[in-house]
């Protein structure tokens, strides 16, 4: 398929990441101007205004969801309220939690604020209580009741002599609470709904309040009353009131009166004069039809761009809005240009491509009508209006700055990214599908058409004017060229080959297709079909190298498909849900899919091998892109991750290579210190390499050498604590083998005999170890146990035995006791197994059989006294037995004499004195043979040897 001397990739890593960080709720500036801080479910996350990186997560160890917070005034004091109805005070540099306190209050807290002096925080409840804290000295100082409803709004009078609180409930009445008398002293009534904020003047006489019946009221504090009710028109949700020392007159502002700016559900910001109740100033919404749109619908319907929150930045003199969609925009004053753009939440990513001439952007469609493109190197976000329903699909040209997209409503949209601003304009838009276009593609040789698949079962050719790309401001129409019935049911997928001559399609009728692309002009003609897959197919690619179509489908699967004939040539299988996307990467040698399961896959096509998983996401992987160098990877799932991988293969390589190289190093300089019989570096080197059985075999070595258990105890006694560590962790291991378990409990002897139980236990793990021991300590014992009573059996053994050979002679010099091996081919002894006839120990073994004489088996009392061993005998002691041949000739002649005369086996009157005095030397001497070879046998080895 491709070079044989291609590197196959292995692996990737995660090099850069886009995750939420707000998700709705409240938004707050510190005092310099440097940080937002914002809620995202459990945490409050601080972002860096310049780099927009996340620098510190503050997160409630009691994982609920934070209602409110409030930074103090000088930026020292973080304080957040979460459903547990705890406060907790935060050093927030640092994000530890330095002071926690239960809130009198019974329902979670819905508003909190600091007063100028950063020492009284007010804490407004869901339950109508308004509660003022003491952060200093640490106690509540106030109790406010009267407010009916939840109070959403509390704000300190700015100065801070008059000990004033200004606050807002569902009562849609302004509540001014006399901080000394802790009485409400005034309810200032103008709206008709719930006020939404409040702006004060610096000198503290006049307050703009606004709310979401559509109008603005100034106050005169002094008085208590209204001055002005300026009608807005939209639902307010902020308003800021402009710097009066700053010249304005470039949009409208002519007079030193108060002009305040309104935010709200049209998500446009104006400026209004609040002597005369005029508009002066509607900012300009980048979208003239999306403007419109919002301007008639959306107050029914509700605009995603609406503002929620509006925010001055005095000392830059810039403006901060949050939008409905949980984005974060920055204004320039006085122009209200777009300074920079946060995107705190994507929700469901639906799509990802690399953009730009050396991929440094990315273009991103999620659940929304906005496109987004992130600049990698400062993740700052530019927002894309055009398309008016959710963006589904989108592909990128071969040169990177010309891209298309595709949405619900029913368009597809070209759009050109400008090289040096990195500015991104809509330059032709097409619109004839009858349902939502859901797949998309285009031309891989030059910039000369789109292909778009619908869910009206249709794909659409459509023709670029090859000006696309010299234009700047004219936005062309595109017709389609050729519109062709593809499939049945959804087109999931559409894709090009390489040479622009070919067109391949999937769809949820569980059916690929390949299309002849042609001439321009020429219209689709299908050249097969590819049929196996059991569900929907979710993706089509071709081969950048070969002949071969890649297919992923709901079924789980990948296939390859030859395009000569249409067969099947091979199947992938390991995805535990459907294959949503595919790619092919190192020059067509691999397969990268992304699947339902929040995995991705790296296969190798020739081995059929699976040979990694990536895990960094928790839904569906809808998003898959490789860069045109093939070293970077981006993915983006439903759970609104955004993930950069980069190759890290030749890393990986070179890594394990130097670490060969070194672990070769160190085991030849292991080797060297053994021979040395350098222990102590040896351990500690055995150790450091984290092997186990290099290091058992060291301890091996001490042990056997001279001296070795104070060698050993030496040496385990000048190890480091961390190596300790180690080594009772490999003792652990050790003690479960018998083989070495003897050098694990010396070891573990040494550290219980110099360690005390206090040291032990501040060991890493120690307690585990040590309980790990017992178990296998204990089974080792009774092994031990079970030898000892074995050997205790070889002794009633040898009390048993008995000699079954023939005397040669009488002799007393014949006594003495000849050194014979006990593996003798014939047996030298045996057990006495009474038959209970008589008492004279004969036995009879048949008729006609041999009749052995009483002599040569002993009663069992007469072995009482020769049970005492000698205590110095080895294993390899023998035994000796003088074979009396002459007794035992003679027992067998007198045994033969009775037998042929006759004889009774107890003696009768016929029998001569001499055959008596015959029977008792017999007796005698089996006696004294029996006690010699019990005097020169071998005793039991020892139980040390046993064990061994």
């Amino acid at each position: 398929m491709a070079n044989s001397s291609l590197q196959f990739k292995t692996n990737y890593a995660v090099s850069n990441t886009i995750e939420p960080f707000y998700k709705g709720g409240k938004v707050q500036i510190s005092k310099d101007e440097k940080y937002i801080f914002c809620t995202c479910g459990t945490r409050v996350n601080v972002l860096q205004i310049v780099t927009g990186k996340i620098v510190h997560s503050i997160e409630q160890e009691d994982q609920e969801d934070i209602t409110s917070f409030a930074l103090s005034l000088d930026d020292e004091i973080l304080v957040t309220a979460s459903k547990a109805l705890l406060l907790k005070q935060w050093d927030w540099k640092q994000a530890q939690c330095t002071r926690s306190w239960r809130a009198i209050h019974n329902v979670p807290i819905a508003s909190m604020t600091f007063d100028p002096t950063s020492t009284l925080l007010a804490t407004g409840g869901c339950d109508g209580t308004i509660k003022l804290w003491d952060v200093v000295k640490q106690y509540c100082t106030h109790n406010l009741k009267g407010s009916s409803g939840v109070v959403h709004l509390v704000e300190f009078h700015p100065d801070i002599s008059l000990l004033q609180l200004f606050s807002s409930a569902s009562d849609c009445g302004i509540r001014v609470w006399d901080l000394r008398s802790s009485q409400c002293v005034c309810v200032l009534q103008s709206h008709y709904s719930p006020v939404t904020s409040l702006a004060f003047t610096p000198d503290g006489v006049s307050m703009v309040s606004s709310g979401r019946d559509k109008i603005c009221t100034v106050w005169d504090l002094k008085s208590r009353t209204a001055k002005r009710t300026v009608p807005v028109y939209e639902a307010v949700e902020s308003v800021v009131l402009l710097p009066e020392e700053e010249d304005f007159s470039e949009i409208g502002v002519k007079t030193k009166e108060i002009h305040f700016i309104t935010a709200g559900s049209k998500g446009v910001l104006r400026v209004w004069d609040a002597s005369s109740a005029r508009c002066v100033f509607a900012q300009t919404l980048p979208s003239a039809s999306s403007a419109e749109g919002s301007e008639e619908v959306g107050e029914e319907y509700g605009d995603p761009r609406s503002l929620t929150y509006c925010l001055p930045l005095p000392s830059s003199l810039r403006l901060a809005t949050v939008t409905a969609e949980h984005n974060i925009l920055l204004y320039q004053l006085p122009s209200f240009t777009t300074q920079q753009q946060f995107v705190g939440y994507n929700d469901e990513v639906l799509d990802v491509k690399f953009l730009g001439k050396g991929d440094t952007h990315i273009v991103v469609a999620t659940n929304s009508s906005q496109l987004k493109v992130f600049e990698l190197a400062t993740s700052s976000c530019q927002i894309i209006y055009g398309h008016t329903d959710t963006v589904l699909s989108l592909d990128v040209f071969k040169k990177g700055s010309l891209f298309v997209s595709c949405a619900k409503d029913k368009s597809v949209r070209v759009w050109r990214q400008d090289p040096d601003s990195g500015q991104v304009c809509c330059v032709a838009q097409g619109s004839s599908h009858a349902n939502a276009v859901g797949s998309i593609t285009c031309s891989r040789m030059k910039e000369s058409f789109v292909v778009s698949g619908s869910q009206d079962c249709t794909i659409k050719v459509w023709d670029l004017p090859d000006t696309i790309l010299e234009t700047d401001f004219d936005m062309f129409l595109l017709t389609a060229r050729v519109t062709e019935k593809a499939h049945d049911k959804d087109v999931n997928s559409v894709a090009v080959s390489p040479n622009d001559k070919l067109l391949a399609s999937g769809s949820q009728d569980r059916l690929a297709k390949l299309w002849s692309l042609g001439a321009p002009g020429a219209d689709l003609a299908l050249l097969g079909v590819f049929r196996g897959h059991r569900r929907g197919v979710w993706c089509v690619q071709f081969s950048p190298m070969d002949q071969v179509l890649a297919s992923s489908s709901a079924d789980g699967s990948i296939k390859l498909w030859s395009l000569q004939d249409f067969s099947c040539l091979k199947t992938f299988e390991g995805h535990d849900a459907s294959v949503l996307k595919l790619i092919f990467v190192s020059r067509g040698t691999q397969l990268l899919t992304s699947g339902s399961d929040g995995l991705v896959k790296l296969w190798t096509i020739k081995t059929n091998e699976c040979v990694k998983t990536l895990d960094a996401h928790q839904d569906k992987v809808w998003g898959l892109h490789a860069t045109r160098k093939d070293d970077r990877v981006v993915t983006a799932s439903a759970d609104s991750n955004i993930t950069v991988w980069t190759d890290v293969t030749e890393v990986e390589q070179a890594e394990e290579q130097a670490k060969q190289e070194d672990q070769i190093l160190k085991k030849q300089e292991l080797s060297n210190l053994l021979h040395e019989k350098k222990y102590l570096k040896a351990l500690g080197l055995a150790i450091s390499l984290d092997q186990p059985h290099t290091v058992l075999k060291v301890i091996k070595a001490i042990r056997q050498g001279e001296d070795g258990a104070k060698q050993l105890e030496k040496t385990v006694l000048k190890l480091r604590q961390d190596q300790k560590e180690s080594m009772l962790r490999f003792c652990a291991v050790w003690n479960t083998n018998a083989r070495s378990c003897l050098d694990a409990q010396a070891v573990i002897q040494v550290m219980l005999t110099h360690l005390s139980p206090e040291e032990l236990l501040l060991y890493q793990g120690a307690r585990a170890h040590l309980e790990g021991l017992i178990p296998y300590t204990e089974r080792h014992m009774q092994r031990i146990g079970r030898l000892l009573q074995a050997s205790m059996f070889l002794d009633y053994m040898w009390q048993k035995m008995r000699v079954t050979g023939a005397p040669a002679s009488m002799d007393s010099q014949d006594e003495e006791m000849d050194t014979a091996s006990l593996q003798v081919p014939h047996p030298l002894f045996m057990i006495d197994k009474r038959s209970g006839e008589g008492g004279d120990g004969s036995r009879e073994q048949g008729d006609g059989e041999e009749r052995w004489n009483e002599g040569v088996v002993e009663e069992d009392g007469g072995l009482e006294e020769d049970t005492n061993f000698p205590a110095n005998m080895e294993d390899d002691d023998e035994v000796s037995i003088t074979r009396k041949a002459s007794v035992s000739g003679q027992r067998v002649e007198n045994g033969q004499n009775r037998k042929e005369n006759g004889s009774h086996p107890s003696g009768s009157e016929e029998s001569s004195g001499d055959e008596e005095e015959e029977d008792q030397g017999d007796q005698t001497e089996g006696k004294m043979a029996k006690c010699q070879i019990i005097l020169s046998a071998a005793s039991p080895p020892p139980l040390q040897a046993i064990t061994s």
